[in-house]
């Protein structure tokens, strides 16, 4: 081991052919001021201007020393073992070199490990989506509050942070521990990397501070391997990592982590990639779907009960069906929320999926409440303008009826941001349809109007379904008929396109383009898409 410098911390950022953006990334390092010690640059053999920057960023500031590659490892994993070895400070923390860590982050993690005595310290990820900035808080639900534990297990929850760079390490714990990252191109490293260090049982912290923002370039020419699901190879790659997770939580004889991964797959993983398999080519899906369901089988019974019904019954289906089938069912099934669409059979008494042999049964749909079914309300778009819903709530084995939807209120969330606009509803009452196992009503909203101070928006629509006993049920409007792009008068702008689509969920969203800022938005988008 390399001697320890003082308690300050090390941040290893590793770099390929990014010069343009590595800068940026070892700035925001050494900008946390005093608390960071060193920054170990490691250089995976770049051939682009990278070392010309990394011997700048070396001569302008004593904390930076470069580790360069002979050769590229082809993936993340070599090169955050060779930072690793190289550190010389006693907390280490990863930083990749298109992202950054924002103001305070590091003083933050280390603040927490003293008060907790913590080996490990996590804390909240921010997806900035670019080239629009917009921020998603990545698995936010882990990160509400700080919390220490003297083993990751007391949370098996745990397990859904599968980022490597969003913690603080006690660099001697993961040297003890003999805790590498896969070497070559290994992807998902970062899964594997994480799962032997909840399996080395480290005093762990969590804390709900932004201590790492991950930007995230969906438009860019060589998109990170997260957003590569369109290649079997991604799936392939994630199947393989997840194995290997589940093999390290057997080993270290940790049932609870080892349940709640394989559960995780399956309400997580699985659904991800679920809700684009209707858009893939044939000669995807086949090995996409014998892929899925080889694993699956491997998967504990128990893992795949604990599931959260529709994961479990999207699992179930494809554990019965040898080849590709109802993928425009089970992509709305595995939407947020969940959508099931008609038809409804029932076998014995029990829900079923379909009528096809074996006919995979709805277990737990007696046992969700009404606002808890995944019930499909469409709308179709009339009018001009767009502000008048015509609106079909659908019943689900009967389960609804007995709630008595009696009315709808009509909201807008934004895309980009938290904002949430409750719409004024005129006649918002249902009424039902006679032999047709559903409700229906015409909704004049009175200010569909998604303009707002930024000159581009997108809105999702969501509806509340009062019913005559409970809470309401809140779910995303599913996209009918009356879709395009209309162009109205705006105050603030001028003139505005305000397009009414279907996502890739087949929810209803509206995108708005206001005055000539907005319009050369949605103009560089469609350009971008052509270029990519």
């Amino acid at each position: 081991m390399s001697e320890l410098v003082d308690s300050r911390v090390g941040v290893v950022v590793i770099v390929y052919n990014d010069a343009d953006r590595l800068a940026d990334a070892v700035c925001s390092a050494l900008d946390q001021g005093g608390i960071v010690g060193e920054v170990v640059v490691v250089d995976d053999a770049s051939t682009d201007g990278t070392p010309a920057v990394c011997a700048r960023l070396a001569a302008a500031d004593s904390r930076v020393r470069v580790v360069r590659r002979e050769r590229n490892s082809g993936g993340c994993g070599a090169p955050r073992n060779d930072g690793l070895a190289a550190a010389r400070a006693a907390r280490i923390v990863f930083l990749d070199s298109d992202d950054v860590l924002p103001p305070g982050a590091v003083e933050a993690l280390v603040a927490a490990a003293d008060r907790h005595g913590a080996q490990v310290v996590a804390g909240l990820c921010v997806r900035r989506e670019l080239p629009r900035v917009r921020d998603v808080p990545w698995q936010p639900r882990l990160f509400t509050g700080e919390v220490g534990y003297r083993d990751p297990a007391e949370r098996p929850e745990t397990v859904w942070d599968t980022l490597s760079v969003n913690k603080l390490y006690d660099r001697a714990f993961l040297l003890d521990h003999d805790i590498r990252f896969p070497d070559g191109a290994a992807h998902y490293e970062d899964f594997v990397f994480t799962a032997r260090v909840y399996a080395a049982k480290p005093r762990f912290a969590v804390i709900p501070d932004h201590v790492y923002t991950w930007h995230v370039r969906r438009e860019g020419g060589d998109p990170s391997i997260s957003l590569r699901r369109d290649r079997i190879g991604n799936w392939l790659d994630r199947l393989d990592a997840h194995r290997q997770v589940v093999d390290i939580f057997t080993e270290a004889d940790a049932p609870a982590l080892r349940t709640a991964a394989q559960t995780k797959f399956v309400e997580h993983d699985l659904r991800l990639y679920l809700r684009d398999l209707p858009s893939r080519p044939a000669e995807y899906r086949q090995p996409w779907w014998d892929a899925a369901r080889k694993h699956l089988a491997a998967l504990d019974a128990d893992a795949v009960r604990a599931a959260f019904p529709a994961a479990r019954w999207a699992a179930a289906v494809l554990a019965a069906r040898p080849e590709p089938t109802g993928l425009a069912r089970l992509a709305e099934l595995a939407a947020e929320p969940p959508r099931l669409l008609g038809p409804y059979p029932i076998r014995e008494g029990t829900p079923v999926w379909d009528e096809t042999a074996p006919e995979p049964a709805l277990t737990g749909l007696a046992d969700l409440t009404p606002a808890e079914l995944p019930v499909v309300v469409e709308a179709n778009v009339l009018g001009p303008r767009g502000n008048v819903l015509d609106v079909t709530v659908h019943d689900l084995y009967g389960r609804l009826a007995a709630a008595e939807p009696s009315r709808i209120d009509v909201e807008l969330r934004d895309r980009h941001g938290d904002e949430v606009r409750a719409l004024g509803v005129r006649d918002g009452r249902l009424r039902a349809v006679p032999g047709a196992d559903a409700w229906t009503g015409r909704v004049s909203v009175e200010a569909l109007d998604p303009a707002g101070p930024e000159s581009f928006a997108v809105w999702d629509v969501w509806v509340r379904v009062h019913l005559a006993a409970g809470p309401p049920l809140v779910t995303k409007v599913r996209a009918g008929r009356g879709l395009g792009r209309r162009l109205r008068p705006d105050l603030r702008n001028g003139l505005a396109f305000v397009q009414f689509h279907a996502t890739a969920s087949r929810s209803l969203a509206i995108r708005y383009a206001g005055g000539g800022a907005g319009i050369r938005e949605v103009l560089g988008a469609r350009l971008r898409r052509r270029r990519g």
